[in-house]
């Protein structure tokens, strides 16, 4: 019996998640000059998949496997290092095209290994045949 592979719903999932911190990003920037308006910006992705039901499997016992216990995380604080101006506004371009320039990366690795992945199953599926 073969198991569901859940990677293609892992990239999409992603890919949401991308697509809401862009709308994010976005709505920073057009308030960019708005008296009092406080910048936002979305959960981190780490956060949002540690929600979900999904896990990996290894498939045979000489997988590489993977120990949490050994992984030591820090607590995402909420980025307000950045000045806050006169206005009250705590809007930092810099900061948001940052933040623009590493979902664009994000978008493009997770449509690299999905793209990938296919060509993977798709060569798998002609041999097997």
């Amino acid at each position: 019996m073969t198991s569901p592979v859940y990677l293609f719903d892992l990239a999409s999932r992603q890919a949401q998640w991308l697509a809401v911190r862009q709308s994010t990003i976005s709505g920073n920037i057009a308030n960019a000059n708005t008296p009092g308006f406080r910048a936002r910006d979305v959960e981190p992705f780490t956060d949002v998949l540690d929600k979900t039901k999904l896990a990996m499997v290894a498939t045979s016992a000489q997988h590489i496997g993977f120990d949490a216990r050994h992984v030591e995380g820090t607590k995402v604080k909420k980025s307000d290092t950045w000045d806050t101006v006169y206005s009250g506004n705590s809007v930092s371009l810099e900061q948001e095209l940052t933040k623009s320039g590493e979902v664009a990366r994000q978008h493009s690795l997770n449509t690299s290994v999905v793209k990938s992945f296919h060509r993977m199953l798709m060569s798998a599926v002609r041999t097997g045949s």
